[in-house]
């Protein structure tokens, strides 16, 4: 267990990260009556599922999404995300809460569309669905925010993924590492609580990372990477890089 700076080594570098206007690679399908971003090679053997964070699709997640499937053509990956909030998301405009009405949405929004059981009990669905019409034998999964949660509670005994990681997670609570069996990449923001994850890390008893991002807010990596800055685009880059990494490793 680590909390040092891990540099990558992936044998590519990332595609040229885009600040605005970028063009997919990938499609939309339906899985499980979902909308769902498809990338990647359609033959590779190693699928990843993107938990998004709760302001669903945006351009910055579907890159990511786009990077992890095609950086390296040695390890490709067939990468999913499906649309578990069917088409309504939290609006990005609520965040950060900083007065009484925009808490009361996001509240409201955690307590309904985002409950973690409505998600959790949707993933094996997915996963069979997926199982049946690709070519993937072998399973990641990586969330962002609020699917940091998700991703965490998908890592326990019986999961269906063999490696999992979750940038600027939401909710970290020390005693959710106790249950995880998988290899497990946190890579925490400036505003992820310490304590809490510095817990998580000493409970946590598989192969792991934590690396931390602190001059990142959270949501860098996903709808709140504000990539026309330099240094954001740079650690943007990075965290990928990082998750690939690890991937190529464990997976």
């Amino acid at each position: 267990m680590s909390t040092e700076s891990t540099q990558s080594q992936a044998c590519c570098n990332t595609p040229a990260v885009v600040s605005k206007g970028y063009q997919q690679k990938g499609e939309y399908i339906e899985v499980q009556g979902m909308k769902t971003y498809a990338t990647g090679p359609k033959d590779a053997k190693r699928g990843i599922l993107i938990i998004y964070d709760i302001f669903g699709f945006f351009p910055q997640t579907i890159q990511g999404a786009d990077i992890l499937a095609h950086t390296d053509k040695d390890h490709p990956y067939q990468v999913f995300i499906p649309d578990f909030f069917d088409g309504k998301p939290a609006d990005i405009s609520w965040y950060p809460p900083d007065n009484d009405e925009k808490g009361a949405k996001l509240g409201e929004f955690f307590k309904t569309a985002a409950a973690p059981p409505k998600t959790l009990e949707r993933i094996p669905k997915v996963i069979d669905e997926l199982k049946k019409s690709k070519s993937v034998e072998d399973w990641g999964i990586v969330g962002f925010c609020w699917g940091g949660k998700i991703v965490n509670l998908s890592s326990f005994e019986g999961t269906l993924f063999k490696v999992a990681a979750a940038a600027h997670p939401a909710m970290v609570a020390g005693d959710d590492a106790k249950g995880i069996v998988i290899p497990y990449a946190m890579l925490p923001s400036m505003d992820e609580d310490k304590s809490e994850v510095e817990k998580w890390q000493k409970n946590i008893k598989t192969p792991n990372i934590v690396e931390w991002f602190p001059d990142q807010v959270h949501g860098w990596m996903a709808a709140r990477g504000d990539l026309e800055q330099d240094k954001v685009k740079k650690e943007y880059e990075r965290g990928y890089k990082l998750v690939l990494d690890f991937f190529h490793k464990h997976m």
